[in-house]
């Protein structure tokens, strides 16, 4: 059988192809090509991708070559391999590419190479990458609950369901809705290297579970359902402020007159050409977004029902580290791009991430 180690590389090649032969709908997107000045074109099949991967695991499970709960029992194994090959594509990426930073360090980590595509476009590293890391982390996921519902058969914990519910509620609306994601942060201002590659390898597939790293081999903690009921409102509110908000960003770019479920209408401050939004979800604060985020990782982590473990509430700490320096970066490079206009949108919409608080 082949050893574990190189199970996230079976995984990483099955998804890429899987990419490639499957329909897929061409679709524009935010980044524009520096050569002609036109939009760039994504290939985008990310449901497919993952009901046919899901399809493939199931069945490879119900006959036999591999165990229900296998990702579990394997997970430092994989997670090593998976480290290996994050590392390999990092190099493999960044090295044969002009330099962008005087240190090699900070190339390696932030990536030299923009967009990097192949085949014509119809594959885009970045949005690849995403998709390999959903994908991979949804197996784990639904492999992690199966090891847990073999070891509690009489008696699982209904949050490790309801965990497992709202993350494969999150990978499989992140993938439906993979377009919205065209015009995120991610696509138009970072390269791709360690922090993009390694990241999606390794980080997203194997640390955004980390709760359940935690807690499925632990019994029930019989978590009264009033609070399931709050951790699942926590989490959906979140979910409700970060997609609300990416889609109606998306729609203002777009469609610039359209109403978001035809209700909200886009208000924006202009100057000199550029426009900022500032209705609906981002009169809420300016990155209204990264507040959705921290609430579903917080939600995620209250499903479980074990506040006093440390491995739960990594998720949000994570976040929080994540998306603060996100912030105070984002606002230096809108600085640099909007000037006084963009002053102007900060007196609109004072608060950074929270509203009333920050």
């Amino acid at each position: 059988m082949l050893p574990s180690f190189l199970w996230p590389l079976v995984v990483y090649v099955v998804v890429l192809g899987l990419h490639l032969v499957l329909p897929g709908r061409w679709t524009p997107g935010y980044v524009k090509d520096p050569a002609t000045g036109a939009p760039l074109r994504y290939r985008l099949n990310g449901p497919w991708v993952l009901a046919a991967t899901l399809g493939l695991w199931a069945l490879a499970c119900a006959r036999g070559l591999i165990a229900w709960d296998a990702f579990y029992a394997e997970r430092w194994a994989m997670t090593g391999g998976a480290c290996a090959f994050g590392l390999v594509f990092t190099l493999a990426i960044v090295l044969p590419a002009p330099r962008v930073k005087p240190s090699l360090l900070a190339d390696l980590f932030l990536g030299r190479l923009e967009n990097p595509r192949w085949g014509g476009g119809r594959v885009d590293a970045k949005m690849y990458l995403y998709l390999v890391g959903a994908v991979l982390l949804e197996l784990n996921v639904l492999s992690f609950a199966a090891h847990h519902l073999a070891r509690y058969p009489g008696d699982a914990s209904p949050g490790v369901l309801l965990y497992a519910g709202l993350l494969t509620f999150f990978v499989a609306e992140y993938l439906t809705f993979e377009k919205v994601h065209l015009y995120t942060y991610d696509l138009f201002a970072e390269r791709v290297g360690f922090k993009l590659g390694w990241g999606c390898l390794v980080f997203y597939p194997f640390f955004y579970g980390v709760g359940l790293w935690s807690v499925a081999d632990r019994p029930s903690p019989h978590t009264p359902a009033p609070l399931l009921v709050a951790a699942a409102a926590v989490f959906l509110s979140g979910w409700l402020l970060s997609r609300g908000a990416n889609l109606q960003k998306f729609l203002f770019k777009t469609r610039p007159d359209a109403r978001l479920l035809g209700l909200l209408a886009p208000r924006a401050i202009s100057s000199g050409g550029k426009q900022l939004l500032c209705s609906g979800f981002w009169r809420i604060s300016r990155h209204v977004n990264y507040l959705g985020e921290i609430l579903m990782a917080l939600g995620l982590t209250l499903s479980l029902g074990y506040p006093g473990a440390v491995g739960p509430w990594l998720y949000p700490l994570y976040y929080v580290a994540l998306l603060v320096p996100r912030e105070r970066d984002d606002d230096r490079r809108c600085r640099a791009k909007y000037g006084p206009l963009w002053e102007e949108y900060c007196r609109e919409v004072p608060y950074r991430i929270i509203p009333g608080v920050y």
